[in-house]
Formats: structure tokens, C-alpha cells, sequence
């Protein structure tokens, strides 16, 4: 039997949105005026009143993007007009625990980006943060959750922080949105990033979704005039189709979902610390994900671990996804200043809308084979 438990990499189609990808892969060029564009277009803007009704957003503030890091990159910019007015950042205050799209920095210059400190549950140091503004004028982006042990941020605060200094707040928003409860407004960030394929959309499909019209980023790509003059390049429809239907399932179930996948975090929970009660789970006194599981049995490498799920049919990843294969544990393990024998342990279980008992069953099942392996090896080489 398979168990995927890796939704915080990629969540599995939810069917309403493969349904609406192969319908509108048969449409025309959405910025076309005969008959097969204004089909076109009229899937792209029924998808974006569907992100926007997602978030609690304005349609008109959602602009369509090849995913979250096109969409993080497009918001990252030292210069910007708000309220009409030309602004430029003296600096890019990050987390130590953002996701390397936002780490990157878009584009500032190296010299300009600043790390925020978290505390050893990965969550922002609110004072720390505080001090970095300074009296400056500053880009923020501190992501609402945690991709890879889960941690809730304390983004509400953070906005009213950067506001009350004169700055602009931008969220990645991408690990949330669809997981818990999320509205724009109550967040209180002026720019969020959020992406299709974490939340059961196509991959290829994301947006940059404003709070309101007072804020206009330079584009990244020039070209057309399309997604009003924001992004050019001609809209992936398909996939904005899949990614509007995904949204829309996610609105409708998101609730139930969000409290069945916390019940079945926890008996897994429960089960990994019955096998090895050593264990140790990251972010565990924090507010985290309903759906995320980040643990670490000492002496127990997780690229090792990873491979021997794999072999018995059970997908979880090393930390995050998006940094598989790269040699060393993970930067936001490294600022939380987590312990290197754990760090090196790490390993990520993420339930999602389609996660079963028997999913969960099967982890556990394998664990207890993996945990006794490893472990019995570790001991013959120590012998």
C-alpha cells in the first residue's frame, strides 16, 4: 500500500480542478477578442474572483503568476509607488526561517537584505525585529507558516509593527492558506504570495494578492499588458483554471478538512513517539499547521530515513522540498539554532485533503521497521 505524506511539497489534484484544467486547455488566447479569447479570459477572471473570494480579497488585487516564487520575487522590489508616491526600502528585513525564495531577496542588492531572528520554535523575534527597523524605512516578509516544522507566525503583530513604521509588509502565505482559517484583511499584510499546486492546483499557477490598490510593484517581466500591466506574458490558463477550482473546493472544505488532518497529525504523533520516545518534534510548543510533522530521532540521518520510506511505498521529505538534495540541514534549522545531531535528522510528514487513517496506519507501520533498522545499525556500527 502507498501513503503520501508529503503535501507541504505538492498536494495531489483535487479532482474539481482537474476537471477545469483539461476544460479550459481547450480555449484560446485570453488577451484575443474573438470568440476562443473571451473564453479564455473568462476563465482566467473566474479564477481570479474565485483566489480572491479565497483570501478575502479584491479581484482586481490578484495577479496571476507561474507560481510562488515568480510571485515573491515580483514583491520583493526596492522600489515601489504608494499612494502615487515614489518609495524606496532602505532594507529587506526577512526571517531566518523563510522559504529561499524569500531569503533570496528579489530585487534588493545582498548588502540590503537583513535576517530577522526567530526563537528555537522558529517563530519571529518580535523585539529583535523592532530593533532592525529602527527608524527605517523597511520591506518585511515574514511567511504566515512554516514549510517546514510548521511554526505559526505571529503576522498580525508583525503587520501593525511595520506599519506603525512607515513600511510595507509582505507575507508567504503559501503553506497556510487552504490549512487554517486565512483572510487578507484580519492578517493585515499589504502583499501575500500563495501558489496552486499547495492546496491541490496544478503546479505552474500562483499570485501576488494585494490588500489594496494603494501599492504598485514595477514588474518583473515586461512584454504585454497583461494582468493590467503587472505581469507580462501570456496567462497560463489552464493551470489558472485548475488553480481557481482548487481555491474554491478549498473555501467550501477547508474548515473540515483543516480539523480532520490535526486529529490525524496526532495519532501519527502519537504513534512515531510510541516507537521512539527519544523523538524529538520540532515546533512542539509552538502553534503549528494542522497538518505538519517535523521530527528527529538522534543518529538517524534523514536523507537515510527518506530513502527507506520511500523503498516501502510511504513519500515524506527531508525538511523541505524545495531544498532536497542539497547537502547540510536546513537554513531555518540552522536559525533556530537547532542541534546539529537533529538537524541532520530531520524529517518532514505533511497530511493534506485526501489524507486517511489508513495513511497514517501505513506511516506507522513503516516507522516502526525503519526505527528498529536504523537503529540496530547505528548500534552494530558503534559496537
Amino acid at each position: 500500500m502507498q501513503a503520501y505524506l508529503d503535501h507541504n511539497a505538492t498536494s495531489p489534484l483535487r479532482p474539481k480542478a482537474r476537471e477545469a484544467v483539461l476544460a479550459a486547455l481547450s480555449t484560446g488566447n485570453p488577451s484575443s477578442v474573438h470568440g476562443m479569447g473571451r473564453a479564455a479570459r473568462a476563465w482566467v477572471e473566474s479564477a481570479r474572483e474565485q483566489v480572491a473570494a479565497f483570501v478575502g480579497a479584491d479581484p482586481k488585487a490578484v495577479t496571476f503568476t507561474s507560481g510562488a516564487t515568480e510571485s515573491i520575487a515580483l514583491a520583493l522590489s526596492p522600489d515601489m509607488e504608494i499612494d502615487g508616491r515614489p518609495v524606496r526600502f532602505d532594507a529587506l528585513l526577512v526571517s531566518g526561517v523563510e522559504h529561499p525564495a524569500v531569503r533570496a531577496g528579489g530585487r534588493f542588492a545582498a548588502d540590503r537584505i537583513e535576517i530577522i531572528p526567530v526563537d528555537s520554535d522558529g517563530v519571529v523575534d518580535l523585539i529583535g525585529l523592532g530593533a532592525l527597523m529602527g527608524g527605517r524605512r523597511a520591506l518585511v516578509s515574514v511567511m504566515a507558516a512554516n514549510n517546514e516544522f510548521g511554526a505559526i507566525e505571529p503576522v498580525r503583530t508583525v503587520a501593525d509593527l511595520v506599519r506603525g513604521a512607515g513600511g510595507v509588509f509582505h507575507c508567504d502565505a503559501v503553506q497556510i492558506v487552504g490549512r487554517m482559517p486565512f483572510d487578507l484583511e484580519n492578517i493585515g499584510a499589504d502583499l501575500i504570495s500563495i501558489s496552486s499546486h499547495k492546496l491541490g492546483g496544478p503546479q505552474g499557477a500562483g499570485a501576488l494578492i494585494a490588500r489594496d490598490d494603494r501599492i504598485r510593484i514595477p514588474p518583473l517581466l515586461r512584454g504585454g499588458g497583461q494582468e493590467r500591466g503587472h505581469r507580462a506574458g501570456t496567462e497560463n490558463v489552464a493551470a489558472i483554471a485548475g488553480f481557481g477550482a482548487a481555491a474554491d473546493e478549498a473555501r467550501r472544505n477547508g474548515a473540515a478538512e483543516s480539523v480532520h488532518v490535526a486529529a490525524l497529525r496526532d495519532r501519527l504523533e502519537a504513534g512515531i513517539r510510541a516507537v521512539a520516545p527519544d523523538v524529538t518534534i520540532l515546533s512542539a510548543t509552538a502553534a503549528r499547521l494542522p497538518n505538519t510533522t517535523c521530527f528527529a530521532t538522534p543518529g538517524i540521518a534523514a536523507e537515510t530515513a527518506v530513502i527507506a520510506f520511500d523503498l516501502e511505498g510511504v513519500a515524506v521529505s527531508a525538511g523541505s522540498a524545495c531544498s532536497s538534495g542539497k547537502v547540510g540541514p536546513s537554513q531555518a534549522l540552522k536559525a533556530m539554532q537547532v542541534a546539529p545531531q537533529i538537524a541532520h535528522g530531520a524529517v518532514r510528514a505533511s497530511l493534506g485533503w485526501n489524507s486517511t487513517e489508513a495513511d497514517v496506519d501505513r506511516f506507522l507501520e513503516v516507522w516502526a521497521r525503519v526505527h528498529a533498522a536504523l537503529t540496530e545499525r547505528r548500534a552494530t556500527k558503534a559496537a
